[in-house]
């Protein structure tokens, strides 16, 4: 039986990673075995500059963290190497990050994930990575707002255009 202060140690790492795990709005729990010091470096890297908080975890610990929160991840998934990408601020960057890595690296794998303290599934973390960035999603909004008014603002010109040729026309024909 460990000691009391390994305990204590060990009870302190869980809490401080259930209270992440709460301030995160999303979770990716991945599968790194395999993976090159080179590639991780790079990987980490990426990750740092989206602001995502990744680590590598005791599957028990990140199992007890869950629990204390609320969050249901299945026991096989906390099965072999995992490491853990959290966010506070952005849905989309671990799941996009860590997708395209598995993508082109056959060894990493995404397990499973969490948004706003849910458990989601592989499938689920994949659509999530295949949604337009944020600057995307705003700017199709942004063209659709204006659309009609564009659209409108042609009607008017041409209006006012045909108007003028009207005018114009009559002018000609008076001083003829």
């Amino acid at each position: 039986m460990p000691n009391e202060k390994v305990l204590e140690a060990k009870k302190s790492v869980v809490d401080q990673m259930a209270k992440e795990l709460e301030a995160s709005c999303v979770g990716v729990i991945v599968s790194y075995k395999g993976i090159t010091v080179d590639a991780d470096t790079k990987l980490r890297k990426e990750l740092r500059e989206a602001n995502v908080k990744y680590s590598v975890v005791k599957n028990t610990m990140l199992s007890r963290a869950a629990e204390i929160v609320g969050i249901n991840i299945p026991s096989d998934v906390l099965e072999g190497s995992t490491a853990l990408a959290i966010c506070k601020d952005d849905y989309i960057a671990p799941a996009k990050i860590l997708y395209n890595f598995a993508k082109d690296n056959e060894f990493y794998r995404i397990k499973a994930g969490f948004i706003d303290g849910k458990s989601v599934t592989v499938g689920q973390i994949e659509e999530l990575a295949q949604l337009p960035s944020k600057e995307v999603l705003i700017a199709k909004a942004l063209g659709g707002i204006q659309a009609p008014i564009s659209g409108f603002a042609s009607v008017l010109s041409g209006t006012i255009r045909g108007l003028v040729v009207a005018l114009n026309a009559i002018t000609e024909k008076k001083s003829a």
